[in-house]
This record gives C-alpha cells, structure tokens and sequence, in this order.
C-alpha cells in the first residue's frame, strides 16, 4: 500500500476551498481526538505515578543490595495498584510513525507537484523549510544548483507514430527514479535529461511506436517544476531546458513557525506540570523534570533550525501542541472530580463505621 498517496488523498479531503494547511489542522484533530483514550490513560498513569513516588523510592532503598529482589517488589507493588509504567509512552511512540509519515509525504514528489506552493494564513509554501531554493515554475527556465536532483510527474502524456490521439496520463513507474541528469549539471548551461522507455506502463509493442513524450520534472531542492518534451533517441527519451543558477532563500514565515512550536510547547508542558501541582512529589524527581521542561523545547527548536522540516508538518505540530494543551485542562478537570468522588465516598465510609460513644 502506498501510504503516501493514502495521506496525499485524506489531505486533498480534508482541504476544504483547496486550503491543505485546513487539512492538516483537521488532520491534526482527527489523529489526536482518536487518541484521547490513550491521552487520558496517559495523564492517570503519570497521575499515579507521582503519588506512587515515595513508595516506589522506599522500596528501591529497602532491596537496593538484591536487585533481583527489588525489581521482584516493584512488580507487585504495579500489580497490587494496577499501574503500567509504560502506559504514558503509547500516544508518543504513535504519534511517531504519524509525523514521520506527514514529513514524507510534504516532501514527496507528488504532493510537490500537486500542492507543494500552497498559501495558508502568512506561510507561504507548505513544502518550505528555513532555508530552502525556490524557483519559478513554468517559466521555461530551470532554477538549479549543481548537485540538484530531480524526479517526474506521475504520468506523461505519450505520442505514437501513426496515432494521432496521444496517450494521456500514462503511468510512470517510480518517478523519483525514472529521470536521471546526463552529463554534469552546470547552472547557466542547458540540461540534458534522459527517461528510461522502460519507466512508461506500457505494452512493448506501444513502446516500439513512441516518438516522443511531455513529462513534467521537479526540481526537488527547489520545488520548481517545468513541462518538458522528450524526443526518443534509440531506447530513451531525451530532453535538454536552459538553466540558472539558484541560491538559497531564507523564509521567515518558518522561522516564526518554529517560534510558534516552541511558544506551544512550553505551553503544553507547563499544563502538564499543573495537572500535578496538588500531588507530593520528590524534589529530585521535581528539579529534573522542570530542567527537562526548561532544555526539550530549546533543544526540539534547536534542531528544528538545522534540520529543514517542511513548514506543513511544523503546522501539525502547532496544532498538535494546541490540542494537548486543551486535552491537558480537560482531563485534569476530569481526574481531580474522580479524585473527589473516591475522598467523598472513603469520608461516607469511615463516617459509617465509625463507633458510635454512648453516654454513660
């Protein structure tokens, strides 16, 4: 199955008035509003664990000599409260395949050529990242650098000899690697590309009969795309367009987008930490969360500057963020009424048994 397409196609439903950053912030709301079940168990589980601390840190310093022991002990003790200490990592460890699979798509050639130059709110392209080249698609003229790759369309539209209807939107197998650069690519001086015949979902007997072929290519440093003949030349088609050179362009509309992540963020964790402002925890166990709080959103900006993430999957995340930070607010209120109910119901109980004192 192709999961790309799959993504390319929920997107492209979604996208209400043609607006994919719509869609992705649907998306968004979809995945995450699917996964509030396990939100929720992941909250109660890193509730419990805080009020679990002290105990567990006793029994570690009681059996810290018998390892063996202890973890013994330590598995009783999460089966005697019906704690998973791995519950709160399943919504991270789904979430993961999520965005890694969001990242490949926006980047994708497909979604490139189907709505990579896409506007939403002030950003610009969704396929954009920091620093990125981005040329003028359909002009004639091919934006390179020198060590540019490039991949097709999907399909081509084929002419064969003695046909006067060409054959529309023919498959091409593998676009990433159906086209290769001949010779060196020098920016300033024409391109020369060369198209397998054998890359074209065809019979072999239509393959003996082509002449020639409009396929469009893309750039994929720059996102520029150009519509090109190619003439057949023995057993592949050949097609040559000017070039110039192209430089690096920095966007600032992602810039603020990595800014509005790590605002989020921070956001989000800061709500988790007030979900368990009412719960005794351990100061060691305190300080290290809050410097965890302090480093992980510098460190994940950080990051986000170096590595170009496409402005569209920095859009999930923001959205993702948002989510978690009303998701957060709601389930605590959630859990401190469960909270309430259980003191109410112990108060009933110890009123209930409580001795009655007769007077003498």
């Amino acid at each position: 199955m192709d999961f790309t397409t799959l993504t390319i196609d929920v997107l492209k439903m979604l996208s209400f008035a043609g607006s994919y950053g719509i869609g992705i912030i649907l998306l968004t709301i979809i995945v995450r509003a699917l996964m509030w079940p396990l939100g929720l168990s992941q909250q109660r589980s890193m509730r419990m664990m805080q009020m679990l601390q002290p105990k567990m840190k006793a029994i570690q310093e009681r059996y810290k000599s018998n390892p063996q022991l202890m973890q013994q002990k330590m598995m009783e003790f999460y089966k005697e409260h019906k704690f998973n200490p791995m519950a709160g990592c399943f919504p991270l460890l789904i979430q993961m395949p999520i965005f890694i699979l969001l990242y490949s798509t926006l980047m994708s050639p497909q979604f490139i050529q189907m709505a990579g130059d896409s506007q939403f709110l002030f950003i610009n392209r969704l396929d954009a990242t920091l620093r990125t080249s981005a040329g003028v698609s359909n002009n004639g003229t091919l934006g390179v650098s020198k060590y540019d790759t490039f991949m097709t369309g999907k399909t081509a539209k084929v002419y064969l000899k003695g046909v006067d209807e060409p054959l529309d939107n023919v498959k091409i197998d593998k676009p990433n690697k159906a086209i290769e650069v001949q010779g060196e690519l020098n920016p300033g001086q024409p391109a020369d590309f060369k198209v397998s015949l054998d890359s074209l979902n065809l019979k072999f007997s239509q393959l003996d009969q082509i002449e020639k072929a409009e396929i469009s290519i893309t750039d994929i440093q720059t996102k520029e795309t150009e519509m090109l003949t190619f003439v057949r030349k023995d057993g592949i088609l050949i097609s040559s367009i000017p070039t110039k050179e192209m430089k690096t362009a920095f966007h600032f509309d992602v810039l603020l987008l990595i800014a509005l992540f790590a605002v989020t963020m921070v956001l989000s964790q800061r709500a988790m930490m007030a979900m368990n402002k009412n719960v005794q925890q351990d100061p060691a166990q305190q300080a290290m969360q809050k410097s965890m709080n302090t480093f992980m959103p510098i460190m994940l900006t950080f990051t986000f500057v170096i590595i170009p993430i496409p402005a569209g999957v920095l859009l999930y995340l923001i959205s993702s963020n948002i989510f978690q930070v009303i998701q957060t607010v709601i389930i605590n209120k959630q859990l401190e009424l469960e909270d309430a109910k259980k003191e109410a119901k112990i108060s009933d109980a110890d009123i209930a048994n409580a001795k009655q004192i007769k007077e003498k």
